[in-house]
């Protein structure tokens, strides 16, 4: 009884959270108000800017979860490759740099209906899917390199090569697009 009264008092518990924790919370904060920033903003530039540091709060929130390589997967990947993708685009189909009056179609409050109806929906498929998925500690550490790579050559390489090629044809279309307003001056 004694034994486990003290090894309570050694644990922090929910009203005393650890460095880690109090890190973790404070990187959401600033990667949620980012990711508001990022839909809000009237400047299609700005908005990439802004993706980059919603994108950049994830990656360090993987890094306090020990996920390294998936951190680092996710500044290649989604900072390094698709916010350069996205710059690139608006760059080659000559998009108005400061604000954009067509970047805003009055609809903001239909926009919060759907947004809201979509995150309600998330989050009941997230918790219903992982209500009773229990994670093994013994075996191998879940953000390690393998286990990572056996399962993304498992079960997500399609999904994956997918979007690789409708990024590719993104890439392409935009330089299309730009290459046909030249020809026609």
């Amino acid at each position: 009884m004694i034994l486990a009264a003290q090894a309570a008092a050694e644990t922090p518990g929910f009203l005393s959270p650890s460095g880690v924790e109090i890190a973790f919370l404070l990187v959401g904060l600033v990667t949620l108000g980012a990711a508001v920033v990022t839909v809000t903003t009237r400047q299609l530039v700005h908005a990439a800017l802004w993706l980059v540091v919603a994108l950049g709060g994830l990656a360090v929130e993987y890094l306090l979860l020990t996920a390294e390589f998936i951190a680092w997967v996710q500044v290649l990947i989604y900072v390094g490759s698709v916010v350069v993708l996205l710059l690139f685009g608006l760059m080659l189909t000559k998009a108005p740099i400061g604000r954009s009056p067509d970047a805003d179609s009055g609809n903001r409050p239909v926009a919060l209906g759907v947004a809201l109806a979509a995150a309600v929906a998330l989050v009941w498929v997230v918790v219903d899917a992982f209500r009773t998925t229990w994670i093994d500690l013994d075996g191998a550490v879940q953000g390690s390199t393998e286990v990572t790579g056996a399962t993304l050559f498992k079960h997500w390489v399609l999904p994956f090569e997918a979007l690789s090629v409708l990024l590719l044809a993104a890439l392409v279309g935009a330089i299309v697009l730009s290459r046909k307003k030249e020809q026609e001056r």
